[in-house]
């Protein structure tokens, strides 16, 4: 039986820096016991995105203050924790090595193992700590650096059924936003303006929609927007909102054929998961896109059409945490893992599938993530 467990976990991947407390019983229960996030969203926003250099001086600058909040908030000191866990990729590398350089000097320290986290698997693995899931199930991950449909076998098994083959659905949403003249974050701007717009005075095109293939394409939509934008320049405030309104209704109906076509395949591959308990399949969303109100009815309708539980955990669990790192080492340690040696290095690019077929678009070094 494994044994109860309490890690404390750090998070540095892109602009928050982020340290948690979690635990795990001997029945695979979970309990949070600090979550400590600080936003770099003021140090970035004058310069609509991310700029690494600052991002990573504001990690150095908070992260040793925030690992204290967490151990004091939790009431526990590192005796108390079991293993450090630090996330090592995928991200910008100098928030990476921020972080995982801390969680080192930590482990070394106080004599703990350490777990080098891959970003993308405490995404994974975050709606089984929120909601008990079962293998196999789905999960969708659309934020500012990725788009992925998942299958999540197990720990440590994950198969890439399709990606983004150009830009991510949360840096279209950002570059739109920047081009409409919006406030970076680009995804709640856009959420905002499209509530008083017509979605039917644009007619964006929907990448890759009717394609057998389960991947993901915006770099088309987002010049359609562009060119639509320049056509009847100046804009006015209802131009604007009908083009935020008309763009976010192409992302929906283009998540709704990529993400049902993923739903048939799973339902083919895996006919009688649950034949059992009744439980239905899962499909799991998480990234900073999973907020957008208007995507999330849209899968929400898509699984109940097609018998599936839609499963989006907390917001706050959502986006860059550092819960989901603590989290996804317990699950490594459950299984019965061994822990990273202490010359373990960042990786900027980490597929959580590494058998995945690198896609025309992301260059020699591979995708993204």
């Amino acid at each position: 039986m494994v044994p109860f467990l309490r890690i404390l976990g750090i998070e540095t991947s892109c602009d928050e820096t982020a340290a948690a407390v979690v635990e795990r019983d001997a029945e695979g229960h979970s309990n949070v016991l600090s979550d400590v996030v600080l936003s770099q969203l003021d140090e970035h926003s004058a310069y609509g995105g991310v700029v690494p250099e600052i991002a990573a001086r504001a990690h150095v600058e908070a992260l040793d203050e925030l690992i204290e909040e967490a151990l004091k908030r939790a009431n526990v000191s590192l005796d108390d924790v079991d293993a450090i866990a630090a996330t090592s990729g995928p991200g910008l590398i100098g928030g990476l090595l921020v972080g995982l350089m801390t969680g080192k000097a930590i482990a070394r320290a106080a004599g703990k193992p350490l777990y080098a986290i891959n970003h993308l698997e405490g995404h994974a693995l975050t709606a089984r700590l929120t909601d008990g899931l079962s293998f196999p199930y789905l999960m969708l991950l659309v934020s500012g650096g990725h788009t992925q449909l998942i299958l999540v076998r197990g720990v440590g098994q994950y198969e890439r059924w399709g990606t983004t083959i150009d830009d991510a659905l949360g840096e279209a949403f950002d570059k739109t936003a920047k081009l409409l003249g919006l406030p970076y974050p680009g995804g709640p701007a856009v959420e905002r303006m499209a509530r008083d717009g017509n979605p039917d005075r644009f007619d964006f095109p929907r990448p890759l929609v009717g394609e057998a293939r389960l991947d993901f394409s915006f770099s088309g939509l987002k010049t359609a927007v562009r060119q639509a934008a320049q056509d009847i320049a100046p804009l006015s405030d209802q131009d604007v909102a009908d083009i935020c309104a008309s763009f976010q209704k192409a992302v929906s109906r283009t998540l709704k054929d990529r993400i049902g076509r993923g739903l048939q395949r799973f339902k083919t591959e895996f006919p009688a998961t649950f034949p059992t308990t009744g439980e239905k399949p899962a499909l799991v969303v998480a990234g900073g896109v999973a907020a957008n109100l208007e995507l999330r009815g849209t899968l929400q309708a898509l699984c109940d059409k097609n018998g599936f539980r839609f499963v989006a955990p907390p917001l706050h669990l959502c986006t860059d945490n550092a819960v989901m790192i603590a989290w996804a080492a317990l699950e490594r340690m459950a299984t019965g893992a061994a822990p990273d040696t202490f010359d373990v290095q960042p990786r900027s690019r980490w597929p959580l599938d590494s058998n995945a077929e690198t896609l025309i678009g992301f260059g020699k070094r591979g995708a993204k993530a």
